[in-house]
């Protein structure tokens, strides 16, 4: 009879070369704890989480043979209040910037937004009138490769420039390196150019948009900027954000993150945990070329 402790195989777990990435980062114990060995690993709490990201399930339909939900969730909480997914995604952003040859600090940037449903009450709930859904937004501040390096959730209410405010105050302290974002003509207009001034005098940040075609019609791949929205399919694979399923702001920032720092384990110990085939061929040559140029 087998009386060996078994890691659950689920797709979402981690491989022992990610958990080799993440494991030094973590918390080994709990403040709450007062130093004493927490009772469940913390591998098998980090799964739990991750399922409940990537399957997109709620929190009371974790598996049995994954940690209980309820101390699961909990943990998630505390981590979200310490600061460590914040912590430990960016430790992971800057170790696979570094794996590529850049330098840590990013010199130019995308920054964009998504509207999401929100199916659950909870804090900042608003209606965008121009995507119709009523919700929350995403913004993304992401670096050529498609790394997050500031994600703000807010009101689907709010207007992307007042967005693009809140996600560029302070970018400058944090990254004193970047000095070019790339936008969509959302942000810009001539009826309120306002961002691009005060970016450049608050943050000394130039803030350029990258025009459509207008003899295209349809979807456009646009230069630069598909990027970002790579990011956001990244994030969407991840069911748990398909839609807005967290009654904090603070726990839907945290779910962003775990999945970026899931994807970042996975690039770090030489894995892939994207899908493959001829549209993400078609992705990874457009990123060659874009940054070739």
């Amino acid at each position: 009879m087998c009386v060996c402790v078994c890691k659950p195989a689920y797709d979402s777990s981690l491989t022992d070369a990610q958990w080799v990435q993440i494991e030094p980062l973590l918390p080994r114990t709990a403040a709450a704890l007062g130093g004493r060995p927490p009772v469940i690993s913390r591998r098998l709490l980090i799964d739990t989480v991750l399922y409940v990201l990537v399957s997109g399930c709620a929190w009371r339909m974790v598996p049995h043979d994954l940690a209980a939900w309820s101390t699961a969730y909990r943990w998630f909480a505390d981590r979200t209040a310490d600061g460590t997914w914040a912590r430990v995604h960016e430790v992971l952003r800057d170790r696979v910037r570094a794996g590529d040859g850049r330098d840590p600090q990013p010199s130019a940037a995308v920054l964009d937004s998504q509207s999401v449903k929100s199916s659950e009450g909870g804090e900042q709930i608003g209606y965008d009138a121009g995507e119709r859904v009523r919700g929350r937004k995403r913004h993304l501040l992401v670096d050529v490769l498609g790394l997050m390096l500031v994600g703000i959730v807010h009101s689907a209410s709010v207007q992307d420039r007042a967005g693009a405010r809140r996600v560029l105050t302070g970018a400058r302290a944090r990254f004193p390196l970047l000095g070019l974002v790339w936008v969509d003509g959302g942000y810009i207009n001539s009826v309120d150019a306002g961002l691009v001034g005060w970016a450049a005098r608050q943050e000394g940040i130039e803030v350029v948009a990258v025009p459509r075609n207008v003899e295209v019609e349809g979807f456009q791949v646009l230069p630069h900027r598909w990027v970002v929205e790579r990011t956001f399919g990244w994030l969407t694979r991840c069911r748990r954000l398909a839609r807005d399923y967290e009654r904090k702001i603070a726990h839907a920032e945290a779910m962003i993150q775990v999945a970026m720092i899931r994807l970042m384990a996975a690039r770090l110990a030489g894995e892939d945990i994207e899908p493959t085939g001829p549209i993400e061929t078609e992705a990874a040559r457009r990123l060659a070329d874009d940054l070739a140029n």
